[in-house]
């Protein structure tokens, strides 16, 4: 087998799911398995289900991995060494790194779920085929939460204290109220998906999803338009801050909320008024791998890491 096999582990609150791929230049799938997370049966019931996955993949593909990338839904601390901001909760506060290490006796290389979909879409999908040769990709999310991932020069950037490319918690309107992480007006309260429910509803609307919500809003109707106005509005205010710091050569837009087709339209149209410059050239680009992004990004997290050749069984 050419290269060296990457193989990924992509960490969420309902399931886990891991890949390993023939190579970097090579991207192909070998083997592909989802396991469920279990959360409510603990911390070590985590940490075993992730073991019970590797031993998958490894039964599986015959294979034996030098080191593992993993997505996860918060960061490493990285002075106590312990996971924060995870929504999995029983994961917070917890060397979660250090133990898994020592369970499956390799090394693990892990990041933020969005900086693995921003990695993703550069190395395998949209930014690939639309912006070859990007030096700097900014990734979106916008669904039920904000986040968002750095890419530079094919590289995701973590940053000195694990927060690269966290803006879902920059303050944007103080309409946002506030926020579970102890501030208010976050952009995550205000552009989120249940943001914007919220907000629909605190206009007179009925309890809609935002799939709902934008129908109504095709249809012409005055309080989904004001809440996708406000989208519109919020969205550009929040991303132009983004794009005066980093001037990305692309920006991919992740999420539910991403899917909403004016954000590429009026929506960019808006943030060219926020931005500091005559003129916006910043791509903006819908996601190509969908949910195998967050597996995808973590497996590219070991192309640097690797030696030149694989182990096998």
């Amino acid at each position: 087998m050419e290269g060296t096999p990457l193989w990924g582990i992509d960490l969420g609150g309902t399931k886990v799911e891991g890949v390993v791929l023939k190579s970097a230049d090579n991207p192909e799938v070998i083997s592909r398995i989802r396991v469920a997370t279990e959360q409510e049966h603990g911390y070590d019931h985590i940490l075993g289900q992730i073991n019970k996955l590797v031993d998958l993949l490894k039964e599986d593909s015959g294979l034996k991995p030098d080191v593992i990338g993993i997505g996860t839904p918060g960061i490493i601390d990285p002075v106590t060494n312990f996971m924060k901001n995870s929504n999995t909760v029983v994961l917070n506060h917890k060397p979660f790194k250090f133990d898994l290490e020592k369970r499956l006796g390799i090394p693990l290389l892990m990041m933020n779920d969005a900086n693995c979909f921003a990695l993703a879409e550069t190395q395998m999908g949209v930014v690939k085929e639309e912006c070859p040769g990007a030096s700097v990709v900014f990734g979106v999310i916008l669904g039920t939460g904000v986040g968002g991932g750095v890419v530079f020069d094919g590289k995701a950037w973590k940053g000195k204290m694990g927060n690269g490319g966290e803006w879902g918690h920059n303050f944007l309107d103080e309409s946002g109220g506030p926020c579970y992480c102890g501030k208010s007006g976050c952009v995550e309260n205000v552009i989120s998906g249940p943001a914007l429910q919220r907000y629909y509803q605190s206009i007179g609307g009925d309890s809609l999803s935002m799939k709902e919500i934008y129908a109504k809003y095709k249809e012409g109707d005055d309080k989904a338009t004001q809440c996708i106005e406000r989208l519109l509005h919020f969205f550009a205010v929040g991303i132009s801050s983004v794009i005066n710091i980093l001037d990305p050569d692309a920006i991919v837009l992740g999420g539910g909320v991403g899917n909403i087709p004016e954000l590429y339209t009026l929506g960019v149209q808006k943030t060219l008024h926020y931005v500091f410059n005559d003129k916006l050239i910043t791509a903006f680009l819908r996601p190509k791998l969908g949910d195998s992004a967050g597996v995808f990004g973590a497996a590219f997290l070991c192309k640097d890491f690797l030696p030149t050749t694989g182990s096998k069984d």
